[in-house]
């Protein structure tokens, strides 16, 4: 029985709903009746399908396809039903036609994963891809007569794989050369150019201050206007006008993501192989690595033949981030470079210096050892023994700055790549032998054992052995310098690969921590424990230097109070160069025997000398005589300057080589005065300040220091710790004799000293320069706070008598400021001498002479009543002093300030915070005050119920200051610790430092 012809279509969805109701009469198939029956069974088999398919029957190639097929085809369907397909798909016909012929004409079926075909299915030319199969469709007598193809559309993973391309080409493009901005975005557009289908044209711009600026571009051809003179260069991104938001570049450059339309118009640039216009273009930001700000923007055209759709959208997001990538890496890396660049730069002239600088020293050098030299060595005029002593300490010294000249010339050389080997054969063993015995009596004078194990070598060895006396003298030093106990052993050997030199020790040791650092230049290992705090940092990184200018290399072991071991290796193929034909340079082993000159400085007795007072004709006695002097010092030669200078006052001097062992001597002994060097090893300077202010038995004693670290940063850290005062290398002796009479005069006049090293007999304070001052219904002693003496060249704070209360106010308490010895600058001091004081303190008691009658620093001040505050301060305390415009006043005044608040109870930080802000007012004061009046500067310290406040006075016209300088450090400061005032006038200025006595905080 035969089933009705609407059963055919009956399973095809609408698309067989369709077919049935079409009138196929019409079409070159006929009516359904008269197809055959292969026609009937191929077109269930396609309706029946879930997979697109598409059956062409007949010579005219009528279409029969599925639900899923007319998907493909988009708006074509459905008039493709029973049509031609070369009319239904002509825009792609000519890809097809091959396959479908070959199907008919051959009966054997073909495949292809990814054929491209434009079609014209939404509205617009669009590339797709299929995988797609042709089979033979035969009749009921099996003939070919048509074709069945099977497809499915894979043109998002054709477009997407190729689009990846594009991302992977862009992210390793590079070739490791591109070093700058502008080479990598031609890198980029030149990767995104070669995908004309994605991106047919590309254009970044970065951002340059306020523009935009052009730095590479790609699209076009020969036959069309370049985009390049299309696009503008530069665009403001400020700029409201038209023109420069046609590309919509400035909406872009401030993080906004703009589509262009009517690109066409602009720029008829072809896309793809279609020739199709391109009509839309984004401008996108270029992420950088902050948020408020792109790097620039990307311009880039939009494919003709594909949907804008999210997929496109999110490729070029990836495409910016890839961009802006390599863009910001490229910025880093020629910033990085342009880093490199300057800090080689900075070497390079480094290097210059040290040369040029080590060259210039050389002349006034040999100036200066030739005549000693000279003069040690005449034995027609021979130098009495403390002349000899005189130039014999300046020869070893001008010797060692000959030295360390010649180690910063050969380490210039070296680094500037100017330094040679002068090669010659040497026997190794016994020029290490030579070497090494110039130290055994230094070594044996330290209590160590010296090994040398230096057997002969098998034949001499080709080396500088200039460079290597080098190499030997340092590490020989560097083991004596951290060597306490044990031994040296000093050995070379050979196998047959290389020569070895071995300097082991059995000293501090070395952590590992600093083992990596160990021959970098001016590295030098913290914390540990030397014979001496003196040298470069560059002895080490010399070694290493001079091994590899040999063609060797050094290698280091260590543990930490263990020992350290380094090891000097020559290879033998090195060691067998042609040795130099001209003569030998002289003064072998002069290297060695200056540093020899120098490690002996470090080995003097522990326990220190005494150096009484000398029987040379000096200073006529004073109350000063016999006074203690404890110097301490690593340098042998400064200690013993410094040993003769202070004895020739009558004084007695000991002398230790660092902190540890002045705090020994002081409890053995307490001394009038500490003079300490900062920079000495096992406890410096500073630490030794630190731990003698933190004693209560010591916190009086009067400590000067001694240091070759200038500037106001390190005076700053010193007196800050509680130093006297802060002397700096190199110094004139008047000067230095000044400091330590004041100091010694201010903390005999300091009854808060009395409970350390209170002087007695001739040294005890007379009594006339002590008084008390009555106070809220007591007495106050203008004294020092506990461990703030003062420095020298500043004035002395003692008490006025007795004043008479204003009528009406409360008790107040007024300082008179007594001077003494001042040190200027010039050496000279400024200060009358004792016997002169008395009178002077009688005059200041009466109130009768004015602090202008004599020059600053030896003029009295009288005293004068101070009344109670009448600005709602308060009366808790008032108090004044009058100091002299000199540098050192600042010190003077802090310590006079602390000790007036000794009994208020002034926070600790507030009380820190003050003293600061007060020592910037004073030093403004010293230094900005032009032509004053009265040489002074006069401080008022004034303490209410719960605020202090201090004003500081000066009798000088400020000089004109820029506006850019009216915010100073000093200002800053001053405003930072405290609320700070100023009232200038015509007589002078007011600084005024007010704050609450407890702190917020």
């Amino acid at each position: 029985m035969t089933r009705p012809r609407t059963d055919l279509f009956a399973d095809g969805g609408d698309t067989g709903r369709l077919m049935a109701e079409l009138n196929w009469a019409d079409t070159p198939l006929g009516a359904v009746s008269s197809w055959p029956q292969s026609l009937r069974a191929a077109v269930r088999v396609v309706l029946s399908s879930r997979y697109p398919m598409l059956l062409l029957w007949g010579d005219r190639l009528s279409q029969l396809y599925n639900d899923a097929y007319s998907a493909l085809i988009g708006d074509k369907h459905p008039a493709a039903l029973g049509d031609d397909v070369r009319v239904t798909l002509a825009e792609g016909w000519d890809v097809l036609a091959p396959l479908i012929r070959q199907a008919m004409e051959s009966g054997v079926a073909s495949w292809v994963p990814a054929l491209q075909l434009l079609l014209e299915r939404a509205g617009y030319r669009e590339e797709a891809y299929f995988s797609v199969s042709h089979a033979p469709a035969r009749d009921d007598d099996g003939r070919t007569v048509g074709v069945l193809t099977v497809c499915s559309e894979v043109t998002e993973q054709v477009v997407g794989e190729r689009r990846l391309r594009l991302l992977r080409d862009l992210s390793l493009g590079g070739d490791g050369r591109t070093v700058d901005v502008d080479a990598t975005c031609a890198r980029l557009v030149d990767a995104i150019g070669g995908h004309p289908l994605d991106v047919p044209f590309a254009a970044i711009y970065l951002r340059d201050g306020a523009v935009l600026r052009r730095t590479a571009c790609t699209g076009g051809d020969p036959g069309h206007r370049p985009v390049a003179e299309t696009l503008p260069d530069v665009v403001d991104v400020a700029d409201p006008s038209p023109a420069a938001h046609a590309w919509g570049l400035p909406d872009a450059a401030q993080g906004r993501p703009v589509d262009v339309p009517g690109v066409t118009d602009r720029l008829p640039l072809p896309a793809g192989p279609w020739g199709d216009p391109t009509r839309t273009a984004l401008a996108l930001p270029l992420p950088s690595a902050t948020e408020d700000q792109p790097l620039g923007v990307l311009l880039a055209g939009v494919s003709p033949n594909r949907e804008l759709d999210e997929a496109y959208r999110s490729f070029y997001q990836l495409l910016t981030q890839q961009v802006s990538m390599a863009v910001r890496n490229a910025k880093e890396y020629e910033q990085e470079r342009r880093r490199a660049e300057t800090l080689a730069e900075l070497d390079r002239v480094k290097t210059t210096f040290f040369t040029n600088v080590s060259h210039e020293f050389r002349t006034p050098l040999t100036l200066m050892l030739g005549p000693l030299a000279d003069a040690l060595a005449d034995t027609a005029a021979p130098l009495a023994p403390p002349q000899r002593e005189r130039v014999e300490t300046a020869w070893r010294n001008a010797t060692r700055l000959l030295t360390l000249v010649n180690s910063l010339l050969t380490f210039s050389s070296l680094e500037a790549g100017r330094a040679h080997s002068d090669a010659r054969e040497v026997d190794l063993p016994a020029l290490t032998v030579e070497l090494a015995s110039v130290f055994r009596a230094a070594v044996e004078r330290a209590g160590l054992a010296l090994e040398v194990d230096c057997p002969p070598l098998p034949r001499p060895v080709t080396l500088d052995p200039v460079n290597w006396e080098r190499i030997v003298t340092n590490l020989l030093s560097n083991a004596l310098k951290y060597t306490f106990i044990g031994r040296i052993r000093i050995a070379v050997d050979a196998d047959h690969d290389e020569v070895r030199l071995t300097v082991a020790d059995t000293g501090i040791g070395i952590s590992e921590a600093d083992l990596p650092k160990l021959f970098e230049r001016f590295h030098r290992v913290q914390g540990g424990r030397s014979r001496s705090h003196e040298g470069t940092g560059i002895g080490l990184a010399l070694v290493h230097e001079l091994a590899r200018l040999e063609g060797g290399e050094v290698r280091v072991t260590s543990q930490v109070g263990v020992g350290t071991t380094f090891t000097v290796a020559l290879p033998w193929s090195t060691a067998r160069r042609a040795p130099a034909t001209t003569p030998a340079p002289n003064g072998r082993g002069d290297v060695a025997r200056a540093a020899v000159s120098e490690a002996v400085g470090w080995l003097t007795d522990p326990a220190g000398g005494v150096a009484e007072p000398a029987a040379a004709p000096g200073p006529a006695a004073d109350e000063l005589a016999g006074a203690r002097i404890l110097v301490a010092d690593d340098n042998s030669d400064m200690r013993a300057y410094l040993s003769r200078l202070l004895a020739g006052q009558g004084w007695r001097v000991r002398s230790v080589t660092d902190g540890r062992q002045a705090l020994d001597a002081i409890r053995q002994e307490p001394p009038d005065l500490v003079l300490t060097d900062v920079m000495m090893p096992v406890l410096d300077g500073f630490d030794l300040v630190r731990r003698l202010r933190a004693d209560p038995a010591t916190q009086a004693l009067p400590v000067l220091v001694l240091s070759a670290r200038a500037g106001e940063e390190a005076s700053v850290v010193g007196l800050s710790l509680g130093a006297d005062d802060y002397l700096v290398k190199p110094f004139a002796a008047a000067e230095l004799i000044a400091r330590i009479r004041t100091a010694i005069r201010r903390a005999r006049t300091d009854p808060a000293a009395d409970d350390t090293t209170a002087p007695t007999g001739d040294d005890a304070v007379p009594a006339g320069d002590e008084a008390t001052v009555p106070a809220a219904g007591g007495s106050r002693s203008a004294v020092d706070a506990p461990g703030s003496t003062r420095p020298a060249g500043v004035m002395a704070v003692a008490p006025a008598p007795p004043v008479a209360e204003p009528t009406g106010s409360a008790p107040a308490v007024r300082f008179a400021a007594e001077p003494v010895d001042a040190a200027p600058a010039n050496g000279k001091p400024a200060g009358g001498e004792p016997a002169n004081r008395e009178p002077a303190a009688g005059a200041a008691a009466a109130g009768a002479a004015p602090v202008g009658a004599a020059p600053v620093g030896a003029a009295p001040v009288g005293a004068a009543p101070v009344g109670a505050a009448d600005d709602g301060l308060g009366d808790t305390l008032a108090a004044e002093w009058t100091y002299p415009s000199v540098p050192t006043s600042a010190a003077a005044m802090r310590r006079d300030v602390r000790l007036a608040l000794t009994e208020v109870d002034v926070h600790a930080d507030v009380l820190e915070d003050l003293l600061l802000a007060a020592s910037e007012a004073m030093n403004n004061a010293v230094e900005h005050a032009q032509r004053p009046s009265r040489p002074e500067v006069r401080v008022r310290l004034q303490v209410g119920d719960d605020r202090v406040r201090i004003s500081v006075r000066d009798f000088g016209t400020w000089r004109d200051r820029r506006p850019a300088m009216d915010r100073g450090r000093g200002a800053l400061l001053m405003n930072a610790y405290g609320d700070v005032r100023l009232v200038s006038t015509g007589e002078g200025t007011t600084v005024t430092i007010e704050r609450r006595l407890t702190d917020p905080a």
